[in-house]
């Protein structure tokens, strides 16, 4: 049974397509009451350093973390990686791989934005990036909330950007084989990230968890920001049947965008077992302040 604690192993700072930096993110998950944090940026694990040594300073445990972009059954999925070693030389070249060719698959976007009417999208976008790099369908969001075309981000994923909508431009990402084998190389874990997003039919869905597990993953979000009362108890249900760790983040990308909170999920059902007790040893421990 796991004792509760306020861990929140998922987020995304300036380095990929938060708002915040990782020393923001760090203050603002220690206000919040988080006592375990990662920084998991998409396909990057630029910020690692900057986010552990704010951690540190202000008080938080801290894991390493990354998200990794996935290509499985024609779907992008997400596996996040926690836990590993920063300085993995295969995880770096892999990352590298998978970031290659966003740039092309943006301008592509912008094309097509174009043919509807909507001009200039490449270039809006490139002001939210942190790193051009990572230029991603949220950069291409904000510049359409920021030009009144949207009011709000969920309005653009409901009109653009996503299949069969203007400005949706498949990405082949890294393979899920690829993106396990790196993390966990790395002496990491692997875990599926928020699995109620995906648009799977129950046997995809059953491939995926299988698929997963036999090339070493070991862990599924299940209590996310994005899931429901429901799904969660549905995949705490699926990390039993798989033998999986349950992981906990809130997916906060920004003050203004984000639904959910850092620090503010439910605690995870006490019968799964959480990934940080399987990654005990690799929690870089805040420091204890000293006496006065």
């Amino acid at each position: 049974m796991n004792a509760p604690l306020n861990a929140d192993l998922h987020c995304h700072s300036v380095v990929s397509d938060g708002t915040l930096t990782p020393e923001e993110l760090a203050q603002r998950a220690k206000a919040q009451g988080v006592t375990l944090w990662a920084l998991t940026d998409h396909d990057e694990i630029g910020g690692q350093a900057r986010a552990a040594a704010a951690a540190a300073a202000c008080g938080l445990d801290y894991l390493s973390g990354v998200e990794i972009s996935v290509t499985f059954l024609h779907q992008t999925v997400h596996i996040v990686g926690l836990g590993f070693d920063v300085n993995d030389a295969s995880l770096a070249e892999g990352l590298q791989q998978t970031r290659g060719g966003r740039s092309q698959r943006a301008r592509e976007m912008a094309a097509d934005l174009a043919r509807v009417g909507i001009q200039g999208t490449f270039e809006g976008a490139l002001k939210y990036v942190g790193n051009p790099n990572l230029i991603s369908r949220t950069h291409f969001a904000r510049y359409l909330v920021e030009t009144g075309v949207c009011k709000d981000t969920y309005e653009v994923f409901r009109k653009y950007l996503t299949e069969g909508k203007p400005g949706f431009v498949e990405h082949r990402w890294a393979s899920l084989k690829d993106a396990v084998r790196w993390i966990t190389q790395a002496a990491g874990m692997a875990v599926i990230a928020h699995p109620a997003r995906y648009k799977f039919s129950a046997n995809e869905e059953l491939a995926l968890f299988t698929e997963f597990k036999g090339h070493g993953g070991q862990g599924v979000e299940v209590v996310t920001g994005s899931h429901s009362a429901a799904e969660s108890a549905n995949y705490a249900a699926i990390a039993l049947e798989f033998g999986l760790a349950a992981s906990r983040g809130s997916d906060f990308h920004s003050p203004d965008e984000s639904r959910t909170e850092l620090g503010t999920l439910p605690d995870l059902p006490v019968q799964l077992t959480p990934v940080w007790d399987l990654l005990a040893d690799r929690i870089q421990r805040a420091p204890i302040p000293a006496q006065a």
